[in-house]
């Protein structure tokens, strides 16, 4: 195994999602389904190192995909110009994707995994709405929100089929990951509504620079101990995440 067989494994289970996500007049006005990379690969990591993998394992996979696909498009909708045709649409496919992973897990019949999903669901999307709220919240009160929204999908997943010795590695690394994607933004003049929230917890010794910079620095360090220490990853997955990490320098 090396990158390219994991790369190509995220493709596959990328098509996977897309092929049960298609309709033609979604895909003309909002596009392809909104998937990060880094969240298949940890929904794929148990398969890549080596744990025994059904096709019950593959259908989930496929289901937390459409998901977070789901719920990525609910989240691209602006306050301003809701009632935009590009915007109702967005809003369409979001509940068009709730209905198709729900019909997949409901023909699986498996009311446990429903009811796993469910509650990540509730979850996560709680600590989507903080964003919303005028409640002024810590900096690791938000940290902890960011935590929840990139991670807690693939948490139940983990913990459904038993796999949470995994969990320190995905949360640390999808964490890291999002943080940097949200530095990036910041310097390019893209404030989004997370670090507009975040910028009015900030106090006047502190810029959202320093304080992510600071947070980034610390889960770089903590995650190469990990790497070096663990016994849980095969080498070649290790190698795949510290080039994750490495670009966050």
């Amino acid at each position: 195994m090396d990158a390219t067989y994991i790369q190509n494994s995220i493709e596959q289970l990328k098509l996977n999602i897309y092929n049960q996500l298609h309709h033609s007049t979604l895909l003309k006005y909002t596009g392809e389904p909104v998937l990060n990379n880094h969240q298949l690969f940890y929904l794929l990591l148990p398969f890549l190192n080596g744990e025994n993998w059904d096709e019950n394992l593959n259908i989930s996979a496929v289901t937390i995909g459409m998901v977070h696909a789901s719920l990525s498009e609910h989240d691209k909708i602006h306050e301003q110009n809701a009632t935009s045709k590009e915007q109702q649409l967005t809003v369409l496919s979001g509940d068009f994707y709730s209905g198709r992973y729900y019909q997949l897990l409901a023909n699986t019949g498996n009311i446990f995994l429903i009811r796993k999903i469910s509650e990540g669901i509730v979850n996560r999307c709680e600590q989507q709405m903080k964003v919303y709220e005028p409640n002024k919240l810590t900096i690791n009160e938000w940290l902890n929100s960011l935590l929840t929204i990139e991670t807690e999908l693939i948490k139940k997943y983990y913990s459904f089929y038993h796999f949470e010795k995994y969990n320190t590695i995905m949360t640390k690394s999808l964490l890291l990951l999002r943080l940097n994607e949200e530095l990036i933004n910041y310097q390019n003049g893209n404030v989004t509504a997370f670090i507009k929230n975040m910028m009015g917890s900030l106090n006047k010794f502190e810029t959202v620079d320093s304080v992510i910079n600071q947070e980034v620095e610390t889960l770089i360090e903590s995650l190469n101990e990990y790497l070096q220490t663990s016994s849980v990853l095969k080498d070649e997955l290790k190698l795949y995440i510290k080039k994750q990490i490495a670009v966050c320098r």
